[in-house]
């Protein structure tokens, strides 16, 4: 979430689900934000793209606390998916980016209820754990809508801390103590959760920071992938098994991994923003200086 957050400029954050399985509630969403909103007069100095903190609350919701239990989703659904449902019926040509975290139960919960919307979805989900704790809803969604548009990450993912260049501030915990620690309450926040880089859902975000969202076959910094049904699921994408890929004995790794100088780096300048002012263009004796920061 912070990473994501110090990012918010880039997005039109459309819905922030909590869906676990475990631990985190919407509370925990709502204790991110507020870190935020202190840091807001100097992110908004460098952007006015940034949302106000009451725009991010307000679009907050609880999903799923328990995983779906049968081979298919309850008929009452979480206010996650009621969500995610309202802002696929709005009438926008752009597709709506789901970031799937945590459990899937609120995607299938809304796709179950109203399929229709599943031409307006592009879904990346982080697999693994996730998806052990959850896996009647996945595979319910694999199963019953071969249409659906998805990105399943089940090991790329590790790329984020696995492989890369690994030494000197890129360390795994050297990186957060030079450049997260001490910048800003967001920066405070993230050293007080977890004072390292293994941040397994980051690579979502990535992907949508550096490449082309809509062909997950090209490279991002969230990773590459394939198609391994092309004729039955022609828009569903999973991790590279190719062994120049593999990183520590997981497929598509390397995917990642390999744009560590370069995510790190990014984030690096953005988590600069939360302790320093934009530098202010400099103007000739004939015009006075620009009140706008320099982008």
């Amino acid at each position: 979430m912070v990473h994501y957050l110090v990012y918010a400029d880039a997005f039109q954050t459309e819905g922030l689900i909590s869906s676990p399985p475990g631990k985190g509630r919407a509370i925990d969403i709502y204790s991110c934000i507020a870190a935020y909103e202190v840091d807001f007069p100097n992110l908004r100095a460098w952007s006015d793209d940034y949302p106000e903190p009451e725009s991010l609350r307000e679009v907050v919701r609880q999903g799923a606390v328990v995983a779906q239990s049968g081979d298919t989703p309850s008929a009452d659904i979480s206010d996650g998916a009621r969500l995610i449902i309202e802002r696929s019926l709005v009438e926008d040509p752009r597709p709506l980016y789901v970031l799937v975290w945590g459990a899937i139960t609120d995607v299938a919960q809304a796709v179950h209820s109203r399929p229709g919307i599943k031409g307006k979805l592009r879904i990346y989900s982080i697999g693994s754990w996730n998806t052990q704790q959850d896996r009647k809803a996945r595979n319910y969604l694999f199963n019953s809508h071969p249409d659906l548009w998805w990105i399943e990450n089940d090991t790329s993912f590790r790329g984020m801390y696995l492989g890369g260049i690994q030494s000197g501030e890129f360390g795994p915990l050297d990186f957060p103590a030079k450049h997260v620690k001490g910048h800003g309450q967001l920066g405070d926040f993230f050293m007080g959760k977890q004072a390292d880089i293994k941040m397994g859902d980051t690579p979502s975000v990535l992907y949508l920071l550096h490449g082309d969202a809509e062909h997950p076959e090209t490279e991002h910094w969230g990773g590459s992938f394939f198609r391994p049904f092309p004729d039955k699921r022609p828009t569903y994408w999973h991790d590279r098994r190719e062994p120049p890929v593999v990183g520590h004995g997981w497929n598509g790794a390397k995917t990642v991994s390999k744009w560590r100088r370069d995510f790190l780096s990014d984030w690096q300048v953005r988590m600069n923003r939360l302790n320093a002012k934009p530098v202010r263009a400099e103007r000739s004796n004939e015009t006075q200086e620009s009140d706008q920061p320099v982008k």
